[in-house]
């Protein structure tokens, strides 16, 4: 209790503290964002092999946890000390440590990344079981958006847990009550769903997959279906101006489908922090605050 309490008067202690666990957590999602997708195909590949009754090619077993870590150049075994979060990367000045392969910018800024997210989420909720809530989501959040960057997969193994996890934590009413967290999370499933299906008809090509409709749903279940709106107005206008971005900046083709999911992990953060500010502003903006 002490501890807890000492946390809640010196909040800088405790953004600290959630800086290096965030930075810590990192490293590992950087595993999870490399390895889940592979390991996605491989589950593929046996049941597509298990339905035409062929043989399976015998593979070196592949999870988050085996083979460990090495340097995809010269296999060199990352030791303890090479993998501190951001530290490790200035140490080796970006280089394998066995062949001198430069190292991907993205292990450090994605470690640095959830580092400074977790502490504005612990600087924000303080030390509450809000506070531990919201760093799960936090971490999944950003683990599904580059995936779907890399990919243009959300993972089941993450988006399904997350719904589930929303629908526990509103039995507690830590975010939202049961009542709202149910219709968020059926209404957000069910308006991406009949979008898909509108777009689908009108043109004939898929607008976007089932996985952003789960994350939708699971985002609803966390925040109630009060926050539904707002969630998908952000996460529209992320999308769009990046895409202008992309095109105006990068000379991106049009017709190269974008993923969604990131914009609508930014937009579900953004309302999980700072909802009920926006909502407010709005009000007051539009003239519609009593």
């Amino acid at each position: 209790m002490e501890a807890i309490n000492l946390l809640a008067t010196e909040p800088a202690l405790l953004a600290a503290i959630a800086l290096i666990l965030g930075a810590t957590i990192g490293s590992f999602l950087n595993v999870v964002c490399l390895r889940l997708p592979r390991m996605m195909q491989q589950e593929w590949k046996a049941q597509c092999c298990e339905l035409l009754e062929t043989p399976l090619e015998p593979a070196e077993p592949f999870n988050l946890a085996f083979p460990p870590s090495r340097c995809p150049q010269c296999g060199h075994s990352i030791r303890a000390w090479e993998n501190i979060p951001v530290i490790s990367y200035m140490l080796l000045r970006g280089r394998c440590a066995g062949c001198q392969t430069s190292i991907s910018m993205r292990y450090p800024l994605v470690e640095t990344a959830c580092g400074l997210l977790s502490a504005v989420v612990a600087w924000h909720f303080g030390p509450t079981w809000q506070c531990a809530a919201a760093l799960g989501l936090t971490w999944a959040l950003l683990t599904l958006s580059i995936i779907d960057f890399d990919t243009q997969l959300l993972p089941d193994d993450i988006t399904l847990p997350l719904l589930w996890a929303g629908l526990l934590l509103a039995l507690g009413d830590i975010f939202v009550p049961l009542r709202d967290a149910v219709i968020g999370a059926a209404a957000g499933y069910l308006i991406l769903w009949c979008v898909y299906w509108l777009f689908k008809l009108a043109t004939g090509r898929e607008g976007m997959g089932y996985g952003d409709f789960k994350l939708l749903a699971a985002l609803g279940a966390w925040m109630g279906w009060q926050a539904i709106p707002q969630i998908i107005l952000l996460s529209s206008m992320t999308g769009a101006l990046f895409g202008i971005a992309m095109i105006i900046f990068r000379g991106r083709d049009r017709q190269i489908p974008m993923p969604f999911g990131p914009y609508l992990a930014t937009a579900g953060w953004i309302s999980l922090l700072w909802g009920s500010e926006i909502s407010a502003w709005y009000a007051g903006v539009s003239g519609l605050a009593p």
